[in-house]
């Protein structure tokens, strides 16, 4: 392990087999070494954003871990597209908060055209009336359709991958892994940032975890959202067990070592541990998701920010 840590404060990258050998280091070492890694490579700049819902449930696709899709009967609110003032009082509400990047998230595999220029109009009143920065997640969109979000002040979109490529056909099968990088390729080609990343706890393999860290890295994501499987009854991944927060802070730590200069983005599932996560920003991670999730409970901004400050990071741009 201290092998790989010099390697890569060396400028250095590993390869699949070493990033295995990690599961095999001392716990406490792992991640005080990921700690380190973080703090060269991004210093102690901490990256807060939030989420709201932007159109909730009948979702066309079938991700075993969703409330959302129409396939469950998880009794998940659904509502359609909500206007640009709701969606503008949202974002200002975060703004007034100190949070710095704001996402609106849509269900169902892609927005129809005219749902993407009501959304559009949404954005320029927000880029008006805010200082807040936006991320869009929309499914899986077009070049020409990244192109408009981003004319409206859109900087970033968002796409998770979920898990390996290998395992996803175990996670959903109405749409594809090639599919899903397809539109972050798109994304990207239209002059947006990227965040993508996984949830972890879907019953992956150890395997599966490293090979989606190498895979965010080949597409080069620099903001990659950690969440980890709150199971939803009614959904088939319910009976799934909860992921142990040793288990947690391991793979945060990998995936620092994988990749060691991105924000490594605690997202969903955070709040079912006894310390809200705070374990593991001392394990590689160094940015997060903020607030309630879109179905689920979070951690609320004002404890996020007081913990972070806490533990010496900067909050800010």
């Amino acid at each position: 392990m201290q092998a790989l840590f010099e390697k890569i404060m060396d400028g250095g990258k590993i390869n699949r087999e070493e990033a295995l050998s990690l599961y095999e280091a001392d716990l406490e070492n792992l991640c005080a070494c990921a700690d380190k890694l973080r703090k060269h490579f991004c210093g102690n700049h901490f990256d807060f954003c939030t989420i709201t819902s932007g159109k909730s449930g009948k979702c066309s696709e079938n991700c075993k871990f969703c409330a959302q899709s129409a396939y469950y009967d998880t009794e998940t609110e659904t509502f359609p597209l909500r206007d640009a003032d709701d969606l503008c009082k949202d974002a200002q509400y975060n703004a007034d908060k100190g949070v710095m990047r704001f996402s609106v998230v849509t269900s169902g595999k892609r927005l129809a055209a005219q749902e993407i220029d009501t959304l559009c109009e949404a954005y320029k009143k927000i880029t008006k009336e805010t200082n807040i920065a936006l991320c869009a997640s929309h499914g899986l969109l077009a070049e020409s359709d990244f192109a408009k979000l981003k004319a409206s002040g859109v900087t970033r979109c968002h796409n998770n991958l979920e898990t390996s490529r290998n395992f996803f056909p175990q996670v959903c099968t109405s749409h594809s892994y090639e599919e899903k990088i397809a539109a972050i390729k798109a994304a990207q080609k239209a002059g947006l940032s990227v965040c993508s990343g996984g949830i972890i706890g879907l019953g992956e393999t150890l395997e599966d975890r490293v090979d989606l860290a190498l895979e965010l890295r080949t597409l080069g994501i620099q903001s990659v959202p950690v969440n980890f499987l709150n199971p939803i009854h009614g959904t088939p991944f319910a009976y799934l067990p909860k992921i142990t927060p040793e288990d947690a802070r391991r793979t945060v730590a990998i995936f620092r070592f994988i990749l060691p200069g991105a924000a490594i983005r605690l997202a969903g599932g955070r709040g079912l541990f006894a310390d809200k996560g705070e374990s593991l920003f001392c394990s590689g991670a160094n940015a997060a998701i903020s607030g309630d999730m879109l179905t689920t409970a979070g951690v609320s901004i004002d404890t996020d920010f007081q913990m972070i400050r806490a533990l010496g990071f900067h909050i800010g741009k």
